[in-house]
């Protein structure tokens, strides 16, 4: 029996076991959206922008280990989407992304809300495709999930032209699609992987540094085992973070821009460093030609090989699923544990103390005026160090990377390589809908909330008990901070001006607001909200204004070039 394009769509996302679709209607996506109404299976989340439902289907996916779905019309639809792609594709998120276009005859005609969806997304999607038959339309979807969740993974985009969607004929949904230029490298080659071991044996200052790679593949246990196996110092990223457990004494903190002064000397000044699952980006290292002048060897272990010596040259490159790769590794380890340098270890770690004692993420404890990585401290230790925080992206993401130690991988749901402002709230939508139950806390800041604050009406009508934890200084703090410190103290268009009220706002929409003025307040301000199962809570914390986050390394700077606090 022949059916729909559109009934054909929803029947592939039946078969993935597609439980959400974030998204918003439109022309082009009506007939779609009228199969959505026939049946019960996949649920539909309407957004109140389509930012609100890639960043949703992106938080869905983080949280859950899941591929995240977004459905989203043409023209305008695509365009407001794109920021929520280019987001996942940078932090390797897997997502679906199914737009509508104009009728096949239409394209190219500048029709009414017509753009190129897949000139446009191009550049930031692992693949996207314009389905021209109808007979296509099943294989191609299949292809979409299958190279958005294998791999490195990343968002896949499908444009679906209308006549598609209302064009015939028997559905037949493939269980499996060949792909012959598609052959994700799985196991590591086991001569690298010896020399690897080898390497980790001899180092007298050894460094791990595990980036996202190490949460999307699951690969939390193996590393684990092969840190204690080892004994090694090991660091974060700010996308690793949960990786390795916060709270463990071998954890030496995030490294990086705003990372700890002892992550980031012992990063730069290990002989034997291995990285899993991280990039070397310009956030993490700095100037490559100062990270570059203490000699080291280093493993490198990505899923991706242009990954792989893109910035920093390696001296092992291994290509394989770390989660695969360090069970090798493991195994190649073992017998021979007994050949480390014992003392050589020891005196590395000694070395390690004293750049913890500097105390590099000290702040006034008595101030009479909020300070934000006081909210931080006191949400960790009302939430227990479990729940799942999103956050937006400036200052305050930063200070929740610092002091909210996370224990467990997924937990951390942030825009790491794009840096979307706005990403907080709607990403935090797709958390809580993934983890029913569960405790989820959005950290933001007043200036990033505003980018996609009306997803506020979305959170009332699903009922999402979101924390909404606002750190609110009445700038864009991260910008107005390089101000201060690089264009004079010359504040150009960084102070919020004609704020709303945040309580009123969130009452507004139908939920619960506070507003916090004094530091006794905060933890009792945060417990009474989180005893609120049921209710979204916006909790607006005036925090100083002038705090800055140390500590930093400036634009085009090593390493071990930081400013800390001390200094200034």
């Amino acid at each position: 029996m022949e059916i729909s394009g559109a009934e054909i769509v929803i029947k592939c996302l039946q078969a993935e076991g597609v439980e959400y679709v974030f998204g918003y209607p439109g022309g082009a996506v009506l007939v779609i959206y009228d199969e959505l109404f026939k049946q019960d299976k996949v649920k539909h989340v309407l957004v109140r922008h389509e930012q609100g439902a890639a960043h949703a289907a992106d938080g869905y996916s983080r949280a859950s280990q899941k591929t995240g779905v977004c459905l989203v019309t043409s023209g305008p639809g695509v365009t407001n989407a794109v920021t929520g792609i280019a987001t996942a594709y940078m932090d390797s998120i897997p997502m679906v992304v199914i737009t509508g276009q104009v009728p096949t005859h239409a394209i190219g005609q500048d029709a009414f809300q017509e753009v190129d969806a897949v000139g446009i997304t191009r550049p930031c999607v692992k693949h996207n495709f314009l389905v021209k038959d109808v007979r296509a339309l099943a294989p191609t979807i299949k292809k979409a999930f299958y190279l958005a969740r294998t791999g490195r993974p990343g968002p896949v985009l499908v444009d679906i032209p209308k006549d598609v969607t209302l064009a015939t004929c028997e559905f037949e949904y493939p269980d499996s699609i060949p792909m012959r230029s598609y052959n994700p490298v799985i196991k590591g080659h086991p001569g690298q992987i010896r020399k690897a071991a080898q390497l980790l044996l001899e180092a007298q200052r050894p460094m791990v540094y595990t980036g996202g790679g190490v949460v999307l593949s699951e690969a939390a246990p193996q590393l684990l085992r092969l840190m204690k196996l080892l004994g090694f110092p090991v660091t974060n990223t700010l996308m690793g973070l949960g990786g390795y457990p916060g709270t463990d004494p071998q954890f030496i903190g995030m490294l990086g821009m705003h990372g700890t002064y002892e992550a980031n000397m012992a990063m730069q000044h290990c002989d034997v460093l291995l990285a899993v699952g991280a990039r070397f980006d310009d956030r993490v290292i700095g100037n490559p030609a100062h990270f570059g002048s203490v000699p080291r060897k280093i493993v490198h272990i990505d899923i991706d090989p242009s990954s792989i010596s893109k910035r920093v040259r390696v001296d092992v490159p291994i290509v394989g699923h770390v989660p695969d790769v360090l069970e090798d590794l493991i195994r190649q380890l073992e017998p021979q544990i007994s050949k480390l340098d014992a003392q050589a270890l020891k005196s590395w770690w000694a070395q390690i103390e004293l750049w913890r004692a500097r105390d590099c993420l000290r702040y006034d404890r008595a101030s009479e005026i909020i300070k934000p990585q006081h909210v931080i401290e006191k949400l960790y230790e009302v939430t227990g160090g479990d729940a799942f925080i999103t956050s937006d992206v400036g200052q305050h993401q930063m200070w929740a990377a610092q002091f909210y130690k996370f224990a467990k991988p997924r937990r951390w749901i942030n825009s790491g390589g794009l840096g979307t402002m706005g990403f907080g709230l709607p990403a935090a939508m797709g958390v809580q809908l993934a983890n029913p139950g569960a405790t989820v806390a959005c950290v933001t800041g007043e200036a990033s909330f505003m980018m996609c604050m009306q997803e506020l009406s979305t959170c009332k009508q699903y009922r999402l008990p979101i924390k909404v934890v606002n750190l609110n200084n009445r700038y864009m703090g991260m910008v107005r901070q390089w101000q201060q410190f690089f264009h004079g103290n010359r504040y150009s268009e960084s102070y919020m001006d004609a704020l709303p009220d945040f309580v009123k706002l969130a009452e507004a929409c139908g939920h619960i607001g506070v507003q916090v003025e004094k530091p006794a307040d905060v933890e009792p301000a945060l417990r009474e909200a989180f005893k609120r199962k049921d209710d979204l809570v916006l909790l607006d914390f005036l925090t100083d204004q002038t705090e800055n986050v140390f500590p930093m390394v400036p634009g085009g700077k090593g390493m071990s070039e930081m400013i800390l606090a001390e200094e200034l």
